[in-house]
């Protein structure tokens, strides 16, 4: 099946999971579960946007004139009387208006005339300088609406609204299952014919990036029994991703064993060129993501199903984000599988790396993008623009 087919498929009947509330300080990244409503009106007074004396516009039409100081009203300590004809308040930024003023003089217009009097030397017309109540938010008002990935602003207007905790979605819980026997933990010296276990620590990553929590599991031998013992250490994980042994070969035992446990697939392979043999399905509750065993085509693979899997989780948008950038060098004709090209964009163009050979690694690190060559894709020249997908992991 086509990519956009096997995506679909994977995504098909995924509903967010529920919410939890979290402190406030702890939100960041986080997906809001509800919409969220101020608890209180801000400002919850008419407050002075600057420094300088808070008067009545009639008395200050026609300047210079003196006015009587009477007090004055600061953050946190209002002024307790009314101003009258002829008289100000000292008033600085975020105070209170007193009663009976209806304008601010900022100071640089006014010269100070001890031991309680004040010169205005230029006029303010009513209104001036002044935040009205409400002028931010009124109580009941939704201000955050649900959906959205909570970032520092969002969070400063939450503690605004006086929450001290907020409602988010819970994280999506992965665990990740490598097997085979040539595979070694991260430190283990490899024996012959084995090799490092890379690529649950790149998934780990990039899955905490996108917004989930994953838990490596134990390498599981090349027996039904190893594969069965670590698909049941995971038993409360919203999604098992296993890497690698789902394709046909002898030793390749993932697809039979998560079948005989009940699993069932509805996608066993995709037209696409690294990641052929991905496979998707459930296991009970929990949904089952198998990604190829070589490092660039799972998190190829990744890239295009995990993540908008575990988007689909937290309720958000579940599309790629596609821009269109020409091309540094010409390019050749694609084949019958839609192309993921490891690409550098760079200078407003992009280029794909010489090799594209699944298991680079090395030469994946240097990659930022993916270059999109649809299928039976013909030869394109150098300045034709193409499909490229960021890589955010």
């Amino acid at each position: 099946m086509t990519v956009a087919e096997a995506k679909a498929r994977i995504l098909d009947g995924v509903q967010p999971l529920a919410g939890e509330s979290i402190s406030i300080y702890e939100a960041n990244g986080r997906v809001l579960a509800e919409g969220l409503s101020a608890n209180l009106t801000q400002p919850p007074f008419d407050a002075s946007a600057m420094d300088g004396y808070a008067v009545r516009a009639a008395d200050v039409a026609a300047t210079p004139v003196s006015l009587k100081v009477i007090g004055a009203s600061a953050a946190g300590h209002g002024f307790a009387g009314k101003v009258g004809p002829g008289e100000a308040v000292r008033i600085f930024t975020g105070a209170p208006l007193p009663e009976g003023a209806n304008t601010i003089v900022i100071q640089e217009d006014t010269r100070p005339e001890p031991p309680d009097g004040v010169t205005i030397l230029a006029g303010s017309p009513e209104g001036r300088h002044i935040r009205r109540r409400g002028f931010d938010f009124l109580e009941g008002h939704v201000a955050l609406e649900a959906g959205i990935r909570l970032s520092g602003r969002h969070l400063m207007l939450a503690a605004a609204m006086n929450h001290p905790t907020v409602p988010v979605r819970r994280k999506p819980v992965m665990a990740l299952l490598a097997n085979g026997d040539e595979l070694v933990p991260p430190g283990e010296t490899p024996k012959a014919s084995q090799i490092v276990s890379s690529i649950p620590a790149g998934l780990k990553a990039a899955i905490e990036t996108w917004g989930g929590e994953a838990t490596v599991l134990d390498i599981a031998k090349d027996t039904r029994e190893s594969i069965a013992a670590q698909v049941d250490a995971a038993p409360d994980a919203d999604v098992l991703v296993t890497i690698g042994g789902a394709s046909v070969g002898e030793h390749d035992l993932v697809r039979g064993t998560l079948e005989a446990k009940g699993a069932r697939f509805e996608v066993l392979k995709a037209a696409m060129r690294p990641g052929k043999p991905v496979m998707s399905g459930y296991l009970g509750a929990r949904k089952v993501l198998n990604l190829p065993g070589n490092p660039a085509s799972a998190m190829i693979c990744a890239q295009l199903y995990l993540k908008p899997l575990i988007a689909a989780l937290l309720g958000l948008p579940t599309d790629e984000q596609v821009r269109e950038l020409p091309l540094a060098h010409p390019i050749g004709a694609n084949g019958e599988r839609e192309h993921f090209m490891r690409a550098i964009a760079s200078g407003g163009t992009v280029a794909p790396l010489p090799d594209q050979d699944s298991s680079l690694m090395s030469a994946f690190a240097r990659a930022n993008c993916l270059l999109v060559r649809p299928v039976n894709a013909p030869s394109l020249p150098a300045g034709a623009l193409v499909p490229v997908i960021s890589l955010d992991f």
